[in-house]
């Protein structure tokens, strides 16, 4: 199990940027395949981006495509979203993911594929 800890959401008009952080715990981060989902009021959670455990692989959901990119730093236990371009309906609380993984490309991009989640962080955009 691995506890994970988001940072970096806000306020932001359209058109900004922020990036997301989410700090994981324990020694065998780079044993996890990470993800990003979003759920906005009333929508269900929905998957946004994914990475390997070794940050070889990399998957997005069609609607943040070439605007946001998910990364990884294995050695600070962390994982990273970046978002430029931000829109309104890119609102919603941004979550952190984490599952074990045995292969070094593989990623996953249901939420019940995943066994530990972070608390979120709220992301606003105004238009």
């Amino acid at each position: 199990q691995v506890r994970l800890v988001e940072s970096g959401g806000g306020l932001v008009q359209a058109g900004e940027s922020l990036r997301l952080s989410c700090a994981a715990s324990g020694r065998t981060f780079s044993s996890y395949a990470m993800g990003w989902f979003r759920q906005a009021p009333g929508k269900e959670r929905e998957f946004v981006a994914a990475i390997s455990r070794t940050g070889g692989s990399t998957d997005y959901t069609d609607s943040v495509k070439g605007r946001f990119t998910i990364s990884r730093d294995n050695d600070k236990n962390t994982v990273y979203l970046q978002m430029n371009s931000l829109k309104p309906e890119d609102t919603a609380v941004y979550y952190c993911a984490a599952s074990i993984s045995y292969r070094t490309l593989i990623y996953y991009t249901r939420p019940g594929q995943y066994s530990d989640w972070g608390q979120g962080t709220q992301v606003t955009v105004s238009s």
